[in-house]
């Protein structure tokens, strides 16, 4: 396609792997030399002469970046947390709804989801929709991510640290992870989750878990029709897969980096009804569906591709 697209920030972990999944020459990809990266007019120019930038940036940065395109001409593709509940940027999660592709298609500005809020909206919004969990339910959002997710710089102290660095490191104890609001909003829910965080001792991956108690569910949702309503709002996704559930051959465990290097997403859900509980789960690449993968999968909705 001859589109001109702009990464801005390509040097980080995001920026790397979106420019590994670009190569083969599908679009026109301008990054700037290292030796005016940084500098403000040589930023500014790019981001206004391109078709499409993409901004794998801290959000800060973002902000910045974002506030210098002048040309009305210009889309934009945000991979930073910046503008994901900001007004006038569409959500870049195209199997959130039925219509959010086409949003996203005819769009001008649109905010990547988050690693962690790709998998948990997309366990719980099909489920807010269709009644079987309510809005004000409390939930708790349990989640491990391998260390790529803490950026390049975390990346080089935690691979410097060999054997010594820390197995698995919980982390967002303040409960103000900035991922928290992103999921209320898009999930369907009335109040915020309690988002419990942590990076392991592996590269990528991300096993992200919701407990349920049926007792606080409607009547009508079991184990058993969640796992249908699941498979229903995904069946014929090209990046979504509900994992089967059998009573005969019981989920027992999720291997967070069983989709390293895709744009996947396994879904599941675990039931055991004598003890009335019910455990939704979800795996990605935390650097795939989860943040360049992703942003793809957008720039190819917004270059009219499949």
């Amino acid at each position: 396609m001859d589109l001109n697209i702009f990464i801005d920030g390509d040097q980080g972990t995001t920026g790397l792997d979106l420019q590994n999944r670009l190569r083969g020459g599908e679009f026109r990809i301008h990054t700037l030399p290292e030796g005016v990266r940084k500098d403000a007019a040589a930023r500014r120019a790019a981001l206004n002469a391109c078709d499409i930038a993409i901004l794998c940036l801290p959000d800060a940065a973002a902000r910045e970046a974002a506030a210098m395109i002048e040309n009305p001409a210009v889309r934009v593709i945000d991979a930073s947390s910046a503008h994901r509940t900001s007004p006038g940027w569409v959500y870049g999660l195209p199997e959130l709804d039925a219509g959010q592709g086409e949003r996203i298609a005819s769009a001008s500005r649109v905010t990547n989801p988050g690693c962690y809020p790709t998998a948990a909206v997309a366990l719980l919004r099909p489920l807010t929709d269709a009644g079987l969990l309510p809005a004000d339910y409390p939930l708790t959002i349990h989640a491990v991510s391998g260390y790529s997710g803490q950026g390049r710089a975390g990346v080089q102290a935690r691979e410097a640290a060999g054997a010594g660095a820390h197995a698995l490191t919980v982390y967002g104890l303040a409960l103000e992870h900035k991922h928290a609001p992103e999921i209320e909003a898009y999930a369907g829910l009335a109040q915020r989750p309690i988002f419990v965080p942590a990076y392991g001792s592996y590269r990528q991956g991300i096993v992200l878990t919701i407990g349920l108690h049926a007792r606080l569910l409607p009547a009508h949702a079991s184990g058993a029709r969640i796992h249908e309503c699941l498979a229903q709002r995904y069946r014929g996704a090209a990046h979504v897969r509900v994992l089967p559930m059998s009573s005969a051959a019981p989920l027992t465990e999720l291997d967070p980096q069983v989709h390293n290097g895709s744009n996947d997403m396994s879904l599941s859900v675990a039931c055991n009804e004598r003890m009335g509980q019910i455990v939704l789960g979800a795996v990605l690449d935390n650097l795939g569906k989860g943040a360049a993968g992703a942003a793809v999968q957008n720039l190819r909705l917004m270059a009219g591709a499949s």
